[in-house]
């Protein structure tokens, strides 16, 4: 259960109190002064730029990715089976989290992420290093018609896809993901997969699609990036 873990989002699904406690505790893994900035995800391809410290406001904005030049703000994304990105521009120091679902996926989220980071901070695909966090993986995520579809126009969509029954398949949104960094410039050397699904290792971490309809609450996890003051 969410108040029995370290959850650190889904205030729908656990107290404010224990989370906001438990992002004391993280924040305590990491040195110097931290102030973390998280956004109400709703699986858009929406960026928003962080500007400052006082533009870090926590948990209110709705957007599913954010980034910033600016030292001291670690920006976070929640997952529980979607993709979690963090990309960081070596050569200029800005740096992006981003929740990428299937929706956002399908979106092109990273792209539109990266032609924020462009615009605003000159960022360059090939400076960019990219992490893909855990998620639910190509063994245990299956899904319907209506997200196959959505992928039709995909790049190599059919890769993405392995048939399971009539209308159903197990997808790999993570691989998705680094396809899509890839078409943008990135360097796919520079591009680190974490080789974990949420799905099979709930031991590990939370996962909506394998707890939700066994406990009725499950919590969320955190990816953070950000650029260090010291």
């Amino acid at each position: 259960m969410p108040q029995d873990a370290l959850n650190l989002a889904g205030f729908h699904e656990d107290t404010a109190e224990n989370i906001h406690e438990n992002r004391r505790r993280f924040l305590t893994l990491f040195e110097g002064d931290w102030q973390l900035t998280a956004v109400w995800q709703m699986h858009s391809a929406d960026v928003r730029i962080v500007r400052d410290h006082l533009d870090a406001r926590s948990d209110e904005e709705r957007c599913d990715a954010l980034i910033t030049l600016a030292p001291g703000i670690l920006l976070a994304v929640k997952s529980a089976d979607c993709v979690p990105v963090l990309l960081g521009d070596e050569r200029t120091g800005a740096c992006a989290a981003i929740h990428a679902g299937w929706r956002g996926t399908v979106a092109g989220i990273v792209g539109r992420t990266l032609e924020r980071m462009s615009a605003e901070y000159g960022t360059r695909p090939e400076d960019i290093r990219a992490a893909i966090g855990p998620a639910a993986g190509p063994c245990c995520y299956e899904v319907g018609a209506e997200v196959i579809e959505a992928f039709t126009k995909f790049p190599n969509a059919d890769s993405l896809f392995r048939p399971t029954r009539e209308g159903h398949a197990l997808i790999d949104l993570q691989r998705a993901n680094s396809e899509q960094l890839i078409q943008c410039g990135v360097h796919a050397e520079r591009i680190h997969v974490a080789p974990y699904c949420t799905m099979c290792r709930t031991d590990l971490f939370f996962s909506y699609r394998r707890e939700k309809s066994v406990a009725g609450r499950v919590g969320r996890l955190m990816s953070v990036i950000g650029r260090s003051d010291l």
